[in-house]
């Protein structure tokens, strides 16, 4: 009987994967989208790995100060991206309902709360760096470090915010290519003024940690002028839109317009706008909060472990790039599905967007496990840091699964259909309930190494893939937002 059974449930798990990678015109939707997003993030998880490698030349207290640094910097992108991803699970419904006014309106009101919440850390971080740095490590070397390089980089918060959103918004009517053309540009910008900063090359000044925080804000400023001008250049397809005229040749830049449509917002649009985007702002932001104590913990435990973390975590970045892609892809296709009214056809999708999310977690924990050594042996560490990377990545490998899948469900299928609610429940408990108790306690009740508190910390994500596909299943999130909103 139990072989009858296992029979069937290979049987059924191979046409799945038969189906979903036989679907060309599913798969050529995807890559369109996924590839871009992907080369997009590997740039900038290959520039932060360049950036790691090169300040911790400088030494493990200098890597641990910005890793810790950056950590604050790391809650603030979580707000921006949970303003962002609202915001797109929006404007990726209006384009599939051919309506460009309200993908405008999107955009403007994104901006404006992209800039309040870069206000809200440019503050803190620039006037008080030494009460943010204390609450993440009580090493006096790396605060002195910290402080320096964050009283800087807070100024690229704006410029990144206000980034992010025209980005977002960009992927969200299918321009998913032009954003990596800008990125190429400040990607190259931040490596060559590193090098120069950070020790002093041709001719200047040798800044250590506060080069590298003056490179990173001289990228920021270029991408922001470069991605100006792209968004100015996006058309909309002739036949496209049911509220905005077209020119004579059937097209219309979609985002060339005066200030009044980007505002002017009805009651049902804020309703709808802030009913989707909040909980994923208070998502992003909760889950961000709860992971930064994971900083708190492991920056209890000394510069070693600090640093093990903060390397194991850009390898972990660099191998993750695809899933940011795939579901950036999940929750455009989805989200345009939903809002043409193709529910059947968003509900056949996602079950495919699962399964390629599992055949390719499976290809890269065998690609990480050869790759480890030789992807640390970029880093000047010595050996107490390499051992403790080596263990942390070795737990990563196990956990990877749930971990994508937990990324695809929650930031793809499910905000596709503004099911943003419980979304936040189930990264919320996870962090609050599982991750951050198991976290202390394993760092400073029970005095673990930091690879098993990693562990301790990683069995949140077991947790939300249980409620995750449970969730999917319910069908809850099969909802046309946009059809609401014009009602």
């Amino acid at each position: 009987m139990n072989h009858l059974l296992n029979t069937s449930y290979s049987n059924k798990l191979f046409r799945s994967v038969r189906d979903t990678f036989s679907d060309r015109i599913f798969l050529g939707k995807v890559v369109t989208i996924a590839l871009p997003v992907s080369l997009q993030n590997l740039l900038n998880t290959v520039t932060n790995m360049i950036d790691t490698i090169m300040i911790g030349s400088l030494g493990a207290t200098a890597l641990a100060a910005v890793g810790l640094a950056n950590k604050y910097f790391f809650v603030f992108g979580l707000l921006v991206f949970g303003i962002c991803s609202g915001s797109g699970v929006l404007a990726a419904q209006f384009y599939g309902n051919r309506d460009v006014r309200n993908i405008r309106k999107v955009l403007g009101l994104t901006v404006i709360m992209a800039t309040i919440g870069a206000i809200l850390f440019m503050l803190p971080g620039f006037f008080a760096p030494d009460v943010v740095m204390r609450i993440f490590t009580n090493s006096t070397d790396a605060q002195k470090l910290g402080i320096i390089y964050l009283r800087i980089i807070v100024f690229t918060y704006w410029f990144t915010a206000v980034n992010v959103a025209m980005t977002q918004i960009m992927r969200t009517v299918g321009e998913a290519k032009k954003p990596v053309y800008t990125s190429i540009l400040a990607i190259a910008v931040n490596i060559f003024l590193n090098y120069t900063l950070i020790f002093g090359h041709f001719g200047a000044p040798r800044l250590g940690v506060a080069g590298a925080a003056i490179a990173t804000l001289a990228a920021r400023i270029i991408e922001f002028i470069s991605l100006l001008l792209v968004i100015s250049f996006v058309r909309m397809p002739g036949g496209y839109d049911r509220h905005a005229g077209l020119d004579d040749r059937g097209e219309q830049y979609i985002f060339r317009c005066g200030l009044s449509e980007l505002t002017g917002w009805s009651r049902p649009f804020i309703r709808s706008y802030f009913s989707t985007s909040i909980p994923v702002i208070c998502n992003e932001f909760m889950w961000g909060l709860g992971t930064t104590l994971y900083s708190v913990a492991y920056g209890r435990m000394g510069d070693n472990a600090v640093a093990a973390v903060t390397i194991s975590s850009t390898i972990e970045e660099l191998v993750m790039v695809f899933w940011f892609g795939l579901s950036s892809a999940t929750a455009v296709i989805l989200g345009n599905e939903l809002g043409a009214g193709k529910l059947s056809e968003a509900e056949d999708h996602a079950a495919k967007f699962c399964t390629i999310c599992v055949v390719m977690s499976v290809l890269m924990m065998g690609v990480l496990l050869l790759m480890r050594r030789p992807l640390l042996s970029l880093f000047a560490v010595g050996p107490e840091v390499e051992d403790l990377t080596l263990k942390i990545l070795g737990v990563l490998i196990i956990v990877f699964i749930p971990k994508m899948l937990n990324t695809i469900i929650v930031v793809g299928i499910l905000r596709s259909g503004g099911d943003t609610k419980w979304c936040l429940f189930i990264d919320t408990s996870g962090v609050w309930l599982v991750g951050v108790p198991l976290a202390f306690l394993g760092a400073l009740v029970w005095h673990l190494p930091v690879y098993i508190v990693y562990f301790l910390v990683c069995i949140e994500e077991i947790y939300k893939s249980v409620f995750g596909l449970w969730r999917v299943k319910r069908k809850k999130w099969l909802r046309n937002i946009a059809i609401e909103v014009d009602q």
